[in-house]
């Protein structure tokens, strides 16, 4: 896989891919991380640099060295700023399942004075859009829409696109505020073949607002869910 001097220090750019691998169960708890040869060749990179990663992730919690056996990976859930509890993915995860993400598009939308999205990030926003697999069957695709204030970095063409969030906390951004919104719904005919469903399928709709502690909205979301290849579990605090 490339990376590029361009988007921040490598090791960091590895741990992070690593770290997402782990959170999706690519590298189920357990399991063992490729060896320091095999991601030195994956990401063509030295040696110091892969050690570099790994201690990272070490200090972190998520694996365990052990000499004469390898890395293991010992913890697979994140530190979410997001809720109190574990994000949804995160509980598929444990129970055995793998998440993958798989980037479509990403483009700058300039958006027009009197639309929606002109008034929720003024005169441009960064469009992301992402599918997520569920054991290698299309399950969630995502639409993501950006301010401008969140630097992405330049590589937006790789199937492990880092963490949005991630990406918002190295901009500077704390997120302060989240709005959820869930709607039923039926597959249309540029969703439908997507999911692999058909067209008029029921689906769940998912609408999620973000705010930094000024009021801003950070990032907007449109969330289409297969559910009838996975429910999604609601909790609510009472």
């Amino acid at each position: 896989m490339s990376i590029t001097r361009k988007n921040g220090p490598l090791y960091l750019q590895i741990k992070k891919i690593i770290k997402d691998r782990i959170l999706h169960g690519v590298y189920p708890l357990g399991a063992h991380i490729p060896s320091e040869p095999q991601l030195e060749q994956e990401f063509n990179v030295s040696k110091m640099t892969v050690r570099n990663a790994i201690q990272e992730l070490y200090q972190e919690g998520y694996v365990e060295k052990r000499s004469g056996v390898g890395t293991i990976v010992t913890r697979n859930t994140s530190f979410s700023k997001l809720s109190k509890g574990k994000l949804f993915t995160e509980i598929l995860v444990e129970e055995g399942h793998q998440i993958r993400k798989r980037h479509l598009k990403t483009e700058w939308v300039h958006n027009e004075p009197d639309s929606e999205l002109y008034l929720k990030f003024g005169e441009r926003c960064l469009l992301i859009e992402r599918l997520y697999l569920l054991d290698g069957n299309p399950y969630i695709y995502y639409t993501h829409y950006v301010s401008a204030q969140v630097d992405m970095g330049e590589e937006f063409d790789s199937n492990e696109l880092l963490s949005l969030y991630d990406r918002i906390e190295e901009s500077q951004i704390t997120l302060e505020n989240f709005r959820d919104r869930f709607l039923a719904t039926v597959a249309d005919d540029e969703i439908a073949p997507l999911l692999e469903v058909s067209a008029g399928a029921p689906l769940l709709k998912r609408l999620r607002s973000s705010y930094d502690g000024a009021g801003s909205m950070i990032e907007y979301s449109i969330g289409y869910y297969n559910t009838e290849l996975q429910h999604y579990l609601i909790s609510y605090d009472v």
